[in-house]
């Protein structure tokens, strides 16, 4: 069976007329994970009696009528989502014997439809960084190019699907680290308004900014994925209670008559020249289309990058002083509490956490909160308010994801300035909380996958849908990287 070109919907019709069983479909990709993740790593646990186990309860509700959009339909989840009696690392030394005591409410819902969880993808520790290159347990490896980098934090999420490891993944968004991934392997990759996804059982990096998202071979695949996943959670009070509309509606509405805005502070300069060409080339296709295109202008977008690294690193130093080796987790002994906490932060955290983790305690810390948190919070609004400025007369804006192609695995890993230039298109839109979706554009002269960015208002979703298939019709190209 060939996997590489199969679809949700094209595997839910297998399935739904018995000509394929979902152990069947199971085993096909356990059997990809095994050609390939040694060379890959996108994998850091590959679920396999769990996923037998789950196919077969999948089969059984096909053969009574009760199966759903997902049933039966392989995925992989990203290593920071809890799956109940199965690891949770979160790509860190200091969770690396951490099982998981509850489902993520996501997860509760795939459960519900009967989806089948092949196992547990990396990612830079505690979905920090820009490349999976941070992941105590190795980097993850770019299939169309093993020498190169995925992107991150989800680069685990985005190389299953990219490599037909899995049908679709999820993973967490807090500066683009579903979209960058998705651009650098020639996926899609869907950032929801924050509050449309739940954030319970996902292990918080930056509880204002984090969203889980979807990354998946298509935008349809991508919508059927986010529609089970969508809605409001009482265990998440951050979730609103906006309808889960039937995403399948929008997807051949077209976009003639959409008006698209193009921001001009996204096309200013330091942008690859391919990278331009090809998002410029896709604006020309969505305006044959039918789109109404205009450039316009978010002025305070400029400061996304700078708000982000001071507002981020503070919530982070919050959120991971839980990790103490008290409560769960790596514990290292000391001759006192304090030699514990110091003993075990040492051996447990990376270069990166222990970076921003300072850096954040310096920026929240007396005689400074004021003069920098304080003054990121009121540059946050003042990105948002641009973003509802713009929307007052487009529909939708489209950006390019990043400003480059994939680089060299190690390229900027000593240069922490330069791997966080990589999230530069993409922070803006979690400082603003709007949703946004990577599509494959088109390659690069060296093969390589150019993503871009479309980004809708708040909780319309539907319209990145919506544009997005218009688009992936119409340049009707099918991205795969090399055989592995």
């Amino acid at each position: 069976m060939d996997i590489n070109n199969l679809t949700i919907r094209e595997a839910q019709r297998l399935l739904g007329e018995k000509e394929l069983s979902s152990l069947e479909l199971a085993g096909e990709f356990l059997k990809r994970i095994d050609e390939t993740n040694n060379k890959l790593n996108s994998f850091l646990y590959v679920a396999r009696e769990e996923s037998l186990a789950q196919a077969g309860q999948a089969d059984q509700m096909i053969a009574d009528g009760n199966n759903l959009a997902l049933t039966g339909i392989p995925g992989a989840m990203k290593d920071n989502i809890l799956i109940k009696g199965i690891q949770a690392t979160a790509g860190s030394k200091i969770l690396e014997n951490y099982v998981a005591p509850y489902d993520a409410t996501v997860i509760k819902k795939l459960k519900n439809h009967g989806s089948v969880f092949l196992g547990k993808t990396n990612l830079d520790e505690f979905a920090m960084g820009s490349s999976t290159e941070n992941s105590a347990f190795g980097p993850v490896k770019n299939p169309y190019d093993l020498s190169l980098v995925p992107g991150g934090s989800s680069g685990g999420s985005a190389v299953a699907v990219a490599s037909s490891q899995a049908l679709y993944a999820l993973g967490s968004d807090t500066g683009g680290s579903v979209r960058q991934p998705a651009s650098f392997c020639g996926v899609v990759g869907l950032k929801p308004t924050y509050g449309r996804v739940s954030r319970y059982g996902l292990i918080a990096l930056g509880s204002s900014l984090d969203q889980i998202g979807v990354l998946a071979k298509n935008v349809e695949d991508c919508a059927i994925v986010f529609q089970a996943i969508a809605g409001q959670d009482e265990l998440d009070s951050t979730t609103l209670s906006k309808p889960v509309l039937d995403f399948s509606e929008y997807l051949n509405k077209g976009v003639k008559g959409m008006r698209i805005g193009i921001p001009k502070e996204y096309f200013a300069g330091g942008i690859d020249a391919e990278v331009q060409e090809a998002v410029e080339a896709g604006i020309k296709r969505l305006e044959k289309l039918g789109a109404i295109v205009e450039q316009t202008s978010l002025p305070h977008v400029k400061y996304s990058l700078a708000s982000y690294y001071i507002i981020l690193p503070v919530e982070i130093s919050a959120n991971l002083s839980r990790y103490d080796g008290i409560r769960y987790g790596l514990s290292v002994k000391g001759e006192s509490l304090e030699d514990v906490y110091y003993n075990t932060r040492t051996q447990g955290l990376g270069i990166e956490p222990k970076r921003r983790v300072m850096l954040g305690t310096f920026a929240s810390s007396s005689g400074y909160y004021d003069a920098y948190y304080k003054k990121a919070k009121q540059v946050q609004n003042l990105i948002k308010q641009d973003f509802l400025k713009a929307f007052e007369k487009f529909d939708l804006l489209v950006t390019p994801v990043t400003p480059t192609t994939a680089f060299k695995v190690g390229e900027k890993a000593s240069d922490p300035m330069q791997m966080y230039l990589a999230d530069i298109f993409t922070v803006g839109l979690n400082i603003a909380g709007v949703p946004g979706m990577s599509v494959p554009v088109g390659l690069s002269k060296k093969g390589l996958p150019i993503g871009m960015q479309l980004i809708a208002p708040y909780f319309k979703e539907e319209t990145l849908f919506q544009a997005g298939h218009a688009f992936e019709l119409d340049l009707n190209t099918r991205f795969t990287p090399l055989e592995i």
